[in-house]
């Protein structure tokens, strides 16, 4: 089959740091050539892939010096997808709702997955401007504020098998990863160490708008012994620093549509304590590869139960429905129904939820 996939541009492909996104892309689209398919991925031209690459803009927008335009640079991307369009039996789409208008009406096949939040002011107007247009959720519960749209399926991220080792050794200390916003939990994070009485080890960058948030409000309980910050980190280093820990906590506040570093964590054996919202339901099997708790002072408990947990059986859990190969036969399978179906979705298409085990 020969796919097309559309990659966002702020970061490379995969990202050098932080850049979920980015990473999902890069893994699906190493797996589908590994499938023996014809795979184009539209991206910056720092990418580095097994597929064919349309270099859009030579480097990505987030550590380009001095730094490009935006708003020209999206313009590019859509132009070199309007001159190929024809090329491809699907067109896969990861940049939210900027392409719509233009494959609409090109007449092609196309899908988009949705990465982020959907509740989203303007959102549901939007989607009902493209009521033809399949979508392609990462959770189940992502889809909650738009059930109007034509949701083609539900696929899970996946990460190649061997991105990450198991390690089975207990670990000393508890971890955070993540961005250093409120919604993400890092205050709550080191409460939950501090009552627990084990260390707490920050990998996560300062966004440029949270840097108020930090000063006053992280910084002050940082202290380098009981709670100590890392920084941004690379693929290596995180192998390390999710291996070593006891566990993962995820103390979120908002509704994470898929959290790609649950199943980072259970790659390593790691487990997860979280908080229920957005998609924690979905990811951790409560008992098997972590907790699922719904205040600080259970997850207090549960950090006293990690004892209680297999990490063999967290990895197992990682290998048996998160891995890029299981994220590439999902998408796999709505490319086909796609390519089988004429004209528009079939009606059926728009009304059957996606098998939310299609990833995994």
């Amino acid at each position: 089959m020969r796919i097309a996939q559309v990659a966002p541009l702020a970061e490379s492909v995969p990202p050098k740091l932080y850049g979920g996104t980015e990473r999902v892309v890069a893994w699906l689209v190493d797996e589908l050539v590994e499938l023996g398919h014809d795979v184009t991925l539209f991206a910056s031209g720092d990418s580095s892939t097994r597929a064919k690459l349309v270099p859009v803009l030579p480097r990505a927008l987030r550590l380009d010096r001095p730094r490009s335009d935006p708003i020209a640079a999206q313009a590019a991307l859509l132009e070199a997808i309007a001159a190929r369009a024809t090329d491809f039996d699907v067109i896969h789409s990861h940049i939210d709702w900027l392409h719509l208008p233009l494959l609409s009406r090109l007449g092609t096949r196309f899908l988009t997955t949705l990465h982020g939040r959907l509740d989203l002011k303007g959102l549901s107007g939007l989607i009902e401007q493209f009521p033809g247009a399949p979508f392609v959720s990462i959770s189940d519960n992502q889809r909650v504020p738009l059930g109007r749209a034509n949701w083609l399926g539900t696929v899970y991220h996946g990460l190649p098998a061997n991105a990450l080792r198991p390690v089975f050794s207990p670990g000393s200390y508890l971890a955070f990863l993540g961005r250093l916003t409120a919604e993400k939990g890092p205050e709550i994070a080191i409460r939950i160490a501090h009552a627990a009485g084990i260390p707490l080890r920050i990998a996560a960058k300062v966004p440029r708008g949270e840097t108020a948030y930090f000063k006053q409000r992280l910084e002050p309980q940082i202290d380098g012994d009981r709670v100590k910050l890392i920084g941004e980190v690379n693929d290596e280093a995180k192998q390390d620093f999710l291996g070593d820990a006891a566990a993962l906590l995820f103390p979120i506040d908002w509704p994470e549509p898929f959290g790609l570093v649950m199943i980072e964590a259970m790659a390593c054996g790691t487990p997860v304590i979280a908080f229920p919202r957005g998609s924690v339901r979905e990811v951790i099997d409560h008992g098997v590869t972590g907790f699922v708790v719904e205040t600080e002072a259970e997850a207090v408990q549960a950090v006293r139960r990690l004892g209680d947990l297999d990490r063999r059986a967290v990895r197992a859990r990682f290998e048996e429905r998160f891995t890029a190969k299981q994220m590439a036969q999902g998408y796999l399978s709505l490319y086909e129904r796609l390519v089988s179906a004429t004209g528009s979705a079939p009606a059926e298409m728009r009304t059957t939820r996606g098998n939310s085990e299609l990833g995994g």
